[in-house]
Protein backbone atom coordinates (compact mmCIF):
# COMPACT_ATOMS: atom_id res chain seq x y z
CA UNK A 1 0.00 0.00 0.00
CA UNK A 2 1.46 3.64 -0.89
CA UNK A 3 2.02 5.66 1.80
CA UNK A 4 -0.71 8.92 1.31
CA UNK A 5 1.55 11.32 2.01
CA UNK A 6 3.70 10.29 -1.17
CA UNK A 7 0.72 10.16 -2.74
CA UNK A 8 -0.25 13.95 -2.06
CA UNK A 9 3.24 14.90 -2.86
CA UNK A 10 3.74 13.11 -6.42
CA UNK A 11 0.02 14.84 -7.13
CA UNK A 12 1.33 18.08 -6.33
CA UNK A 13 4.45 17.59 -8.18
CA UNK A 14 2.77 16.34 -11.37
CA UNK A 15 0.43 19.69 -10.86
CA UNK A 16 3.94 22.05 -10.76
CA UNK A 17 5.43 19.95 -13.96
CA UNK A 18 2.43 19.92 -15.95
CA UNK A 19 2.15 23.41 -15.22
CA UNK A 20 5.79 24.14 -15.93
CA UNK A 21 5.22 21.84 -19.55
CA UNK A 22 2.59 23.84 -20.44
CA UNK A 23 3.78 27.44 -20.31
CA UNK A 24 7.24 27.01 -21.44
CA UNK A 25 7.48 23.77 -23.72
CA UNK A 26 3.90 23.65 -25.76
CA UNK A 27 3.81 25.91 -28.62
CA UNK A 28 0.41 24.55 -29.71
CA UNK A 29 -1.47 27.77 -31.13
CA UNK A 30 -4.81 26.32 -29.96
CA UNK A 31 -3.41 26.30 -26.30
CA UNK A 32 -5.35 29.46 -24.32
CA UNK A 33 -5.19 31.42 -21.30
CA UNK A 34 -4.79 27.63 -19.47
CA UNK A 35 -4.80 27.42 -15.57
CA UNK A 36 -3.13 24.16 -14.03
CA UNK A 37 -5.84 24.23 -10.92
CA UNK A 38 -4.78 20.32 -8.88
CA UNK A 39 -3.96 17.24 -10.17
CA UNK A 40 -5.03 13.92 -8.19
CA UNK A 41 -3.44 10.32 -8.56
CA UNK A 42 -4.54 6.74 -7.84
CA UNK A 43 -2.74 5.24 -4.80
CA UNK A 44 -0.75 2.52 -6.94
CA UNK A 45 0.31 5.75 -9.04
CA UNK A 46 -0.63 4.29 -12.44
CA UNK A 47 -3.05 7.28 -13.15
CA UNK A 48 -3.20 11.09 -12.75
CA UNK A 49 -6.48 13.05 -13.45
CA UNK A 50 -4.77 16.83 -13.80
CA UNK A 51 -7.39 19.57 -13.81
CA UNK A 52 -7.05 22.70 -15.45
CA UNK A 53 -9.29 26.09 -16.09
CA UNK A 54 -9.27 28.05 -19.38
CA UNK A 55 -9.79 31.77 -19.89
CA UNK A 56 -12.22 32.22 -23.05
CA UNK A 57 -15.49 31.07 -23.99
CA UNK A 58 -16.35 27.21 -25.17
CA UNK A 59 -14.24 27.61 -28.37
CA UNK A 60 -11.05 28.40 -26.13
CA UNK A 61 -11.92 25.47 -23.93
CA UNK A 62 -12.69 23.38 -26.27
CA UNK A 63 -9.25 24.30 -28.75
CA UNK A 64 -7.33 23.93 -25.59
CA UNK A 65 -8.63 20.22 -24.81
CA UNK A 66 -7.18 19.47 -28.14
CA UNK A 67 -4.01 20.75 -27.84
CA UNK A 68 -3.73 18.79 -23.87
CA UNK A 69 -4.86 15.88 -25.95
CA UNK A 70 -2.25 15.95 -28.75
CA UNK A 71 0.76 16.99 -26.03
CA UNK A 72 -0.64 14.35 -23.72
CA UNK A 73 2.60 11.83 -24.72
CA UNK A 74 5.06 14.60 -23.82
CA UNK A 75 3.70 15.30 -20.80
CA UNK A 76 3.66 12.08 -19.82
CA UNK A 77 6.98 11.67 -20.73
CA UNK A 78 8.18 14.31 -18.68
CA UNK A 79 6.21 13.33 -16.04
CA UNK A 80 7.33 10.15 -15.62
CA UNK A 81 10.87 10.93 -16.04
CA UNK A 82 10.75 13.81 -13.67
CA UNK A 83 9.03 11.97 -10.77
CA UNK A 84 11.42 8.63 -11.45
CA UNK A 85 8.72 5.78 -11.00
CA UNK A 86 8.75 2.32 -12.56
CA UNK A 87 5.74 2.94 -14.47
CA UNK A 88 4.97 6.81 -15.50
CA UNK A 89 1.24 7.33 -14.88
CA UNK A 90 -1.31 7.90 -17.41
CA UNK A 91 -2.67 11.42 -17.77
CA UNK A 92 -6.67 12.55 -18.09
CA UNK A 93 -7.11 16.23 -18.59
CA UNK A 94 -10.27 17.96 -17.06
CA UNK A 95 -11.93 21.15 -17.03
CA UNK A 96 -11.92 22.48 -14.24
CA UNK A 97 -15.41 24.69 -14.17
CA UNK A 98 -15.64 25.86 -10.80
CA UNK A 99 -16.01 29.65 -12.12
CA UNK A 100 -19.31 28.31 -13.77
CA UNK A 101 -20.21 26.79 -10.55
CA UNK A 102 -19.53 30.04 -8.35
CA UNK A 103 -21.42 31.96 -11.12
CA UNK A 104 -24.45 29.87 -10.38
CA UNK A 105 -24.27 30.01 -6.22
CA UNK A 106 -23.78 33.80 -6.40
CA UNK A 107 -27.00 33.52 -8.84
CA UNK A 108 -29.43 31.58 -6.66
CA UNK A 109 -27.82 33.42 -3.62
CA UNK A 110 -29.13 36.59 -5.48
CA UNK A 111 -32.73 35.00 -6.11
CA UNK A 112 -33.09 34.21 -2.63
CA UNK A 113 -31.82 37.69 -1.08
CA UNK A 114 -34.49 38.95 -3.48
CA UNK A 115 -37.23 36.09 -2.00
CA UNK A 116 -36.36 37.19 0.92
CA UNK A 117 -36.79 40.68 0.99
CA UNK A 118 -40.07 40.11 -0.68
CA UNK A 119 -41.12 38.15 2.88
CA UNK A 120 -40.08 41.23 4.65
CA UNK A 121 -41.44 43.31 2.46
CA UNK A 122 -44.68 41.51 2.77
CA UNK A 123 -44.44 40.77 6.54
CA UNK A 124 -44.05 44.59 7.10
CA UNK A 125 -47.39 45.23 5.54
CA UNK A 126 -49.28 42.03 7.37
CA UNK A 127 -52.09 42.91 9.90
CA UNK A 128 -52.97 40.38 12.76
CA UNK A 129 -56.72 38.34 11.42
CA UNK A 130 -57.81 38.73 15.02
CA UNK A 131 -56.68 40.34 17.60
CA UNK A 132 -52.43 41.06 18.53
CA UNK A 133 -52.95 39.09 21.56
CA UNK A 134 -55.07 35.75 21.25
CA UNK A 135 -54.55 34.25 24.21
CA UNK A 136 -56.42 35.81 27.37
CA UNK A 137 -53.99 36.24 30.28
CA UNK A 138 -55.60 36.65 34.15
CA UNK A 139 -53.89 39.15 35.47
CA UNK A 140 -54.56 38.16 38.99
CA UNK A 141 -55.32 34.72 39.16
CA UNK A 142 -55.42 34.55 42.88
CA UNK A 143 -58.29 37.04 43.16
CA UNK A 144 -61.97 36.66 41.22
CA UNK A 145 -64.08 39.37 40.72
CA UNK A 146 -67.55 39.40 42.36
CA UNK A 147 -69.85 40.16 39.90
CA UNK A 148 -72.55 42.31 41.89
CA UNK A 149 -70.28 44.79 43.45
CA UNK A 150 -67.29 44.41 40.94
CA UNK A 151 -64.53 44.24 43.54
CA UNK A 152 -61.80 41.76 44.17
CA UNK A 153 -62.99 38.71 46.43
CA UNK A 154 -60.90 36.11 47.71
CA UNK A 155 -61.25 32.90 46.25
CA UNK A 156 -63.77 30.89 48.38
CA UNK A 157 -62.25 27.77 50.41
CA UNK A 158 -64.53 24.81 51.34
CA UNK A 159 -64.73 25.66 55.07
CA UNK A 160 -66.65 22.47 56.69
Amino acid sequence: MTDPAKVRRHAERIRELVASVVRSQIKDPRLGMITITDARITADLRDATVFYTVLGDATAQASTAAALESAKGMLRSTVGKALGLRHSPSLTFVLDDVQDQVKQIDDLLAQARHADAEVQRLAAQAKYAGEAQPYKLDEDEDTEDDADTGEDVPPATDRR
